[in-house]
């Protein structure tokens, strides 16, 4: 085979080597960056990126390089620098002036990301290299025709690069690793999928009972049929618990797709226990091979379709995929990240459906830059957005902080797609609340709780859910459920819990749980407890009440523990005093009640940008791409993962110490993983509990400190699992 005069990269086959040209990646990049920027009127933009931005491969030292790595050469000296990204970046800015300050980051930060703008000018302050030729490409590159705010330009920047990288990346697997392109195969369609839905929906309905919920919920689906033939925009879809809002979301959003002729459907969910259940519903309809689920806990292994698996796998790189359900922090810390790895997906959210669900928990702390990066979604790059949830937040118009000062401009207008009127809170008012402000011990609600046969109790923290259940009467079925027990117990636990629920001869089943379990989990007790938290909380865990209307009225109680002087600064502060503020005679169910409730909550916020991102990312020519990248984290991780003793998880460590771990025994160890504060780690370590298999990966062997009813013991309990807002 010819040796092309620059080289892109070589492939070794069998005992012989290919090459492919620089020409012909760059051309292909090219090809499929402006593909991708089409997507939102950026073609020529993409096309450019594709053509220049490995231009400095020519330059004799790389040319070196890559024949010495790849073993065509090996002996072959290299003279001098071989990094080769930022020569087309000089280039760009030398030939292409007036979009250089858009685009000259994308192609210098290619593979290590985008750069602080700082960095990236004394980059550009280097030479073209001399054997480097000063061709480029012949375009008629316009500016952006759409009028462009403040607050959307570092998207669009990281969109472009998202458009790049992923061409990039696509291109130099289809010739270093063709058997991989193969597998990223041909999807389902919008209209196939909407297809498959509208059957199943019709079965369903045959199959159900005729019921007042089973009526709302059949109302619910025909309203988002309805308003799927909008064009794109932000939508909201405020339905009670128990209206049906799963399914009747992603109705609306197929039937939209179609209309708008979107590219897919992403499903965002706070919580990995609504994620799981979630796909489970959506895979038995659509088939595993079109609903891709991408979070920290998915195991992949456990699929027998290793075709399938692989095929999983690569769409987890980019979400070249027709339904992604996945988690808040995938999502936004991509939108905010720098790293090509995770902004190759970013292209392929622009003219797609966005359904967010459970809305009112995402951070009131972050809702300046998460608001913004989902009004430029819309409005640059076609997002159609959809809200979900049974306790709508206030997001349009200006919302204010605890004083003038702090204040952000929401959404301009969002579209209801269940008419107000319809009264859909009257109709499937279940549950009547009662309210005990007075403080109780461990000992009196555990007594309170004991009344009752089926019954289930949340509470703040993981040490509460413990004093509590350990004070209730081993009777029956009852049970545990905190993040004090490893994903794969938690699965479970939460399965024993559907299954007894079913069963009617199952007398007496008792649980005490976190709030991991108030959202989204479709379980049935006719008296819920709920500790004191904010309105939006309390009436998540009324959802999980008399769900499906079994019998004419449940009961949740909330009520108020002593001792909470533990808890973060700020949680009861602001929650509750938001709650007590509202009117006696407050319908808490109305979503009227939620918005008032909302904007007290934010009346008493001090920050809607506690990072600063705003400073660091909305001035055109000063955005700080990867200091923004490391302030924006949504959840801010100061636990310590611990391996436990619990079924498989033992002989799993086994394989890890005879075998090197690899991305799929480290997953599968994820499963049977608990996380604690260091203080607590560092009793356990005292103890002589905790042994590190590997750097950073800790395991405590020991049986006698993972309990098969509440999980990890430690000497100190104080682990809180609550969501501060």
């Amino acid at each position: 085979m010819k040796i092309p005069n620059t080289i892109s990269h070589i492939r070794v086959l069998n005992d012989s080597f290919e090459f492919q040209s620089n020409e012909e990646h760059q051309q292909g990049v090219a090809k499929m960056a402006a593909e991708f920027a089409d997507a939102f009127g950026m073609k020529e933009y993409g096309e450019l990126l594709g053509l220049l931005h490995d231009k400095g491969k020519e330059q004799e030292s790389f040319q070196q390089h890559i024949k010495k790595e790849s073993g065509f050469q090996p002996n072959i000296k290299v003279n001098g620098n071989y990094h080769h990204a930022y020569v087309g970046a000089l280039l760009l800015k030398k030939h292409f002036s007036r979009v250089a300050p858009l685009l000259t980051n994308c192609i210098a930060g290619h593979h290590r990301g985008l750069y602080d703008a700082g960095d990236e000018k004394e980059l550009l302050k280097n030479l073209i290299p001399q054997d480097v030729t000063d061709e480029v490409p012949q375009i008629d590159i316009q500016l952006p025709q759409i009028k462009l705010e403040v607050a959307d330009l570092h998207h669009l920047e990281r969109m472009l690069f998202s458009c790049l990288v992923d061409a990039d990346y696509l291109d130099t697997e289809h010739f270093m690793q063709p058997d991989q392109t193969r597998l990223r195969g041909t999807k389902a369609s919008m209209p196939e999928l909407l297809e498959k839905l509208q059957s199943w929906l019709d079965t369903l309905k045959r199959k159900s009972e005729n019921t007042p919920v089973n009526h709302i919920r059949n109302y619910v689906q025909e309203q988002c049929v309805s308003a799927g033939n909008a064009e794109t925009g932000v939508f909201s879809l405020t339905v009670p618990t128990g209206g049906g809002k799963t399914l009747s979301s992603v109705l609306w959003a197929l039937n939209h797709a179609v209309r708008n002729n979107l590219q897919r459907i992403i499903i965002a969910i706070p919580y990995t226990s609504i994620i799981v259940q979630t796909a489970h519903v959506l895979k038995n309809i659509f088939g595993e091979e079109n609903v891709l689920e991408h979070h920290s806990n998915i195991d992949f292994s456990n699929n027998k379709d290793s075709e399938l698996t692989n095929r999983l796998l690569l769409a987890t790189e980019n979400w070249d995929y027709p339904i992604i359900v996945t988690t808040n922090v995938q999502l936004f810390e991509s939108l905010f990240s720098n790293r090509p790895s995770a902004c190759r997906k970013l292209h392929n959210i622009a003219k797609s459906v966005l359904i967010l669900d459970e809305v009112q928990t995402l951070p009131i702390d972050f809702l300046r830059p998460i608001v913004d990066s989902l009004k430029t979604l819309n409005r640059v790059f076609g997002t159609s957005i959809l809200f979900t949830t049974a306790s709508q937040p206030v997001l349009t118009g200006e919302l204010e902080g605890e004083n003038a000062l702090i204040k952000i401009k929401g959404f301009s207008h969002i579209k209801e797609i269940v008419p107000s009127d319809a009264k859909l809170y009257d109709k499937l008012r279940r549950v009547d609340l009662k309210i005990d402000d007075s403080a109780k011990d461990y000992e009196e609600i555990a007594t309170q709780i004991t009344q009752h046969k089926r019954v289930l109790c949340i509470v703040n923290t993981r040490k509460d859910a413990k004093e509590i259940f350990e004070r209730l009467p081993k009777e029956g079925i009852t049970l545990h459920l905190s993040r004090m027990m490893c994903p794969q117990h938690i699965r479970e636990t939460i399965e024993q819990i559907k299954d007894a629920l079913k069963n009617e001869e199952n007398e007496i089943i008792r649980v005490v749980a976190t709030q991991l379990i108030e959202a989204g989990v479709d379980i049935d007790f006719p008296i819920v407890f709920r500790q004191q938290a904010g309105l939006d909380s309390i009436l998540q865990a009324a959802g999980r009440c008399n769900r499906e209307g079994k019998i004419k009225r449940g009961i949740t109680h909330v009520f108020s523990l002593q001792k909470i002087s533990n808890l973060p600064r700020g949680f009861i502060s602001r929650t509750n005093s938001a709650r007590m503020a509202l009117a006696k005679d407050s319908d808490w169910f109305a979503p009227e009640t939620m918005q008032q409730y909302f904007r007290q909550l934010y009346s008493r916020t001090q920050t809607f940008d506690s990072k600063d991102i705003k400073s660091l990312l909305y001035n055109f020519y000063y955005m700080q791409f990867e200091t923004a990248a490391k302030a924006f984290q949504l959840i801010e991780d100061n636990t310590i993962p611990i391996i436990i003793n619990w079924k498989d998880s033992l002989s799993l460590i086994d394989d890890a110490e005879r075998f090197t771990p690899n991305y799929s025994l480290m997953k599968q160890l994820a499963q049977y993983t608990v996380s604690v504060r260091q203080q607590d780690f560092n009793k356990l370590k005292e103890a002589g509990s905790i042994e590190e298999l590997f750097q950073n990966i800790f395991v405590v062997r020991d049986k006698l400190f993972y309990d098969e009813k509440v999980g990890l013991i430690t000497t100190n309990h104080w682990i809180e699992e609550i969501l501060i807002k």
